[in-house]
């Protein structure tokens, strides 16, 4: 499984980003997806999952309220839309997978699907 993120990139606190997942040749409809950030210094942590179909969603607490995942499976793809941006948001986001559900907490270990990351600099 190839997960590809884009979408970063620098904007001003209050702005907001869509960060874009693709994940192309498998069945994307059997996968849950999520979002992991990690910023300069600091564990990685989870911050969202969309789990397969219905698409219940999660978000940690940091975000809740600012962040709204979604998917498009005729696409291949997951979204997270990040508003409301603070500098604290800053960080390398990585987009993820795993069989099905959504496991809360997040945690590493439960994904064994990775991107690359792209990273999300928030200036004050």
């Amino acid at each position: 499984v190839q997960l590809q993120a884009s979408g970063g990139g620098l904007v001003q606190s209050g702005g907001s980003l869509r960060l874009s997942c693709t994940a192309p040749g498998f069945i994307f409809t059997d996968y849950a997806l999520g979002w992991f950030r990690q910023a300069p210094g600091k564990e990685r942590e989870g911050v969202s999952c969309i789990s397969a179909v219905p698409g219940m969603s999660h978000y940690s607490d940091a975000v809740k309220g600012r962040v709204t995942i979604s998917r498009d499976n005729a696409k291949n793809t997951v979204y997270l839309q990040l508003d409301s941006l603070k500098p604290e948001d800053t960080a390398i986001y990585y987009c993820t997978s795993r069989r099905f559900a959504c496991p809360s907490p997040m945690k590493e270990h439960q994904y064994p699907h990775w991107g690359q990351g792209t990273q999300v600099t928030v200036s004050s």
